[in-house]
């Protein structure tokens, strides 16, 4: 007989390992052993072919091309005495007193502004960019060669080093706790974070520091505005053409605590004006225009009620042709969304409560003007050039309704994809723009806490429903870690990912893999690929039409690969494949592409009848092959025949005493009185009852004679009932096995 295996369309997408993208010249993994963990790409310079990661103790400047190329490292601990006096303070030596690195962020064309945690004393300083590493990266790892480096330095202005003289305090910059997640936006020489301020991570705040302007904060301890937040992203998005508009917007999730509840998580957009200054008498050198809203990401139900996700993970902001407009998409808990009318939202209706007993409700009161959260000097203030000449009232408002009425959802109110029932959780998004034959696509890459990214679109349907599509998963890191940051970079194709282990670099896309047939590239459904008439390749809209098959929205190869299909069939390899007897087989067939089933088929031989395999104890089914379990003949043998002779004790009694046992007929009792033979007796039976059951007899006298105990007489009757039905009489067992023999298996694929 034969097997034949055959493929159909939709099915779920095997796991590619690390070693396999490696094999396929699509990753690239950080190779460098340094003393360091806790990697974060913190800055992209497309423009100079840069991307700036932060470690601990650790500035890496990598060439987007190829980050083993040439890295550029800077080693910037602590101080040996300041790592004394944070493990004094009771903190972790590894994992909190040294110098993790947090912020990075363009100072000039030149110069980077960099910030760590300093072991608990955050630090700040500059570093000139270069094109040219301080040390090569051999003799860092060679300390040795120390003397030999300073003759051959490049001049000074073209070194990736630390300007000397420069460090400065990162308080209000840079989080003092390495876990308290810390964002930053430097512009206009003004740095705007959100960070934690003190030593022992209770005051939160965002914060306006450097440059010319105020130094400004969010008001202090007061939970109404900020209440244990976790800083997600900060973005600039302009709000009008004029300049004077513009709003720099905070992500974040934070607690939120009702009288009477236990707190819960919620996750919120909150928003500033850039040339906020503050009140004049009230809010002095706090924010003024902070305003903050509540981003919902759920699922109805079939009973109505709604699952909310709230822990919001991650941000990725999509730009679009209207600036004022991008496209923002988030990660919560096991949810990916994309929302819309942020800023309807904050032109809607205040949230307001009464007393700490009453519920939220929305603010139905007069609205002072300008309108709380407008910016000075804007489109509808032309004639107020700072805040501060805002009136008092306005003020006071601003004050006690930071937070708006109405909340954000996502578009069309629901997740555009969603993960239930799974054993891991999105930690990041990014997202790159594509171009395929059949329109645009937004490919979404979600990174995971199992340190896997998922490569995934969603596709529009007529009934304003989407359908997801996971076009690939892949294995980032040998150990399963969570990812923490993802950048991306659409000139280059690639894809950039850092964990705490370490630092990979991907392609976004691998044709190659979806194998040579025009089926398996049109099945693939990836807008990256498409049969150009050869093989499954890149993707591109300068090729003539007629050479190029792919179709994303349908994946449709009947009608994208008409006189391929046919050819492709004639030219499938037969295999013979052999297996052992008393051994399993497994035979391999692995589909191409991602959305298509294994059905296999068995063919007998000197038969065209075909019948399709379905799992059962003998055959299972994988995404990768076919196992077969115990290939056998057919045999049957018989393990044992058994005659049993029954003796009747008055026969054994006479031979007993026959044989001078010492047992008188007249000491021996009636048939109602139990009788227990001595040793010399049981020697005796041994001798004419040689039976297999007397293993079990003997073991049991010889237990009863070495643990002479009264106490076994009461389970003495219960032994010899237990052996009695062991003597039942049996004449014969034979015991059969029937499995079949595949002399030859032939895969089709």
């Amino acid at each position: 007989m034969a097997w034949h295996g055959a493929f159909a369309v939709l099915a779920v997408a095997s796991l590619p390992c690390l070693y396999i993208l490696r094999s396929t010249g699509t990753a690239h993994h950080f190779a460098y052993l340094l003393n360091t963990s806790d990697y974060r790409i913190l800055r992209m310079d497309e423009d100079h072919d840069r991307m700036y990661v932060g470690s601990k103790d650790h500035i890496l400047s990598l060439d987007l091309h190829d980050i083993n190329k040439d890295p550029h490292i800077i080693h910037w601990p602590v101080s040996e005495r300041r790592r004394m006096e944070c493990l004094v303070s009771g903190k972790d030596a590894n994992e909190e007193c040294a110098n993790f690195i947090r912020l990075i962020e363009p100072w000039n064309r030149t110069q980077l502004y960099i910030c760590g945690t300093g072991a608990y004393n955050p630090v700040c300083t500059f570093v000139n960019r270069g094109r040219k590493p301080q040390v090569r990266i051999e003799d860092l790892i060679n300390a040795q060669a120390k003397k030999v480096i300073s003759r051959h330095l490049p001049p000074p202005e073209e070194i990736f080093h630390l300007e000397p003289g420069r460090v400065e305090s990162g308080k209000g910059k840079c989080s003092y706790d390495p876990k308290l997640n810390s964002v930053s936006a430097l512009i206009n020489g003004e740095l705007y974070a959100g960070v934690y301020v003190d030593f022992m991570g209770t005051d939160s705040a965002i914060f306006r520091t450097l440059g010319t302007k105020t130094a400004m904060r969010t008001d202090q301890y007061n939970s109404r505005w900020l209440n244990d937040p976790t800083f997600i992203r900060v973005h600039l998005i302009p709000d009008s053409a004029e300049r004077n508009d513009d709003k720099l917007y905070f992500f974040f999730r934070e607690k939120s605590s009702e009288m009477g509840q236990s707190p819960v998580t919620q996750s919120r957009i909150g928003r500033i004006c850039l040339n906020d200054d503050g009140g004049h008498c009230c809010l002095v050198n706090k924010w003024s225009t902070f305003l903050k809203a509540r981003l919902i990401c759920s699922v109805p139900g079939a009973d109505g009620m709604e699952t909310h996700f709230d822990e919001l993970r991650d941000v990725y902001i999509q730009p679009t042709q209207d600036t004022k407009n991008p496209v923002i998409y988030g990660v919560f808990s096991v949810s990916g969304s994309v929302f819309k009318d942020i800023r309807m939202v904050f032109n809607g209706p205040f949230a307001h409560k009464e007393g700490p007993n009453y519920q939220w409700v929305a603010y139905t009161g007069k609205i002072p003007y300008p309108r709380p959260g407008t910016c000075p000097g804007g489109t509808f203030t032309p004639n107020m050039k700072s805040t501060k000449d805002y009136p008092d009232e306005v003020i006071n408002f601003m004050r006690n309704h930071p937070a708006m009425y109405n909340a954000v959802y996502p578009v069309h109110k629901r997740p555009l994809v969603v993960r239930t029932n799974v054993d891991y959780e999105f930690t990041t998004i990014t997202v790159d723009q594509v171009t395929a034959a059949d329109g645009n696509y937004e490919v979404l890459f979600l990174g995971t806490d199992k340190g896997t990214v998922q490569k995934v679109i969603v596709l529009p349907r007529d009934d304003l429903q989407t359908e997801e599509l996971v076009l690939e998963e892949v294995e980032v890191f040998k150990v399963p870690t969570p990812i923490t940051t993802m950048k991306i970079s659409s000139k280059r194709q690639q894809l950039y990912v850092s964990s705490v282990v370490g630092l990979t670099q991907l392609a976004l896309h691998r044709c190659d893999v979806y194998g040579e047939a025009c089926a398996d590239c049109c099945l693939a459904r990836d807008p990256y690929c498409a049969w150009d008439g050869k093989s499954c390749s890149r993707y591109s809209a300068s090729q003539k039409r007629r050479s190029r098959r792919q179709d994303v929205k349908y994946g449709n190869p009947i009608r994208q690969c008409r006189g391929f299909n046919s050819n492709a069939n004639k030219n499938t390899l037969e295999m013979v494949q052999y297996g052992v007897e008393g051994s399993s087989t497994f035979l391999e067939c692995q589909a191409r592409s991602p959305h298509a089933v294994i059905k296999w088929h068995l063919q007998r031989d000197n038969s065209d009848r075909r019948k399709e395999m379905r799992s059962d104890g003998r055959v299972l089914k994988t995404e990768q092959g076919l196992l077969l379990r115990s290939l056998q003949k057919n045999f049957k043998h018989t393990l044992v025949k058994l005659q049993l002779v029954v003796l009747s004790s008055r026969a054994v009694n006479s031979v007993l005493v026959e044989g001078g046992g010492g047992l008188a007929p007249s000491s021996l009792h009636s048939s109602s009185t139990q009788w227990t033979p001595s040793a010399g007796q049981y020697k005796d039976l041994l001798t004419i009852l040689s039976q297999p059951e007397m293993s079990l007899i003997n073991q049991y006298c010889q237990d009863y004679w070495q643990f002479g105990d009264p106490l076994l007489g009461a389970l003495k009757a219960k032994d010899l009932k237990e052996l009695k039905d062991q003597k039942k009489p049996r004449n014969r067992r034979h015991h059969g096995e029937e499995e079949e023999k595949e002399d030859q298996e032939e895969v089709e694929t």
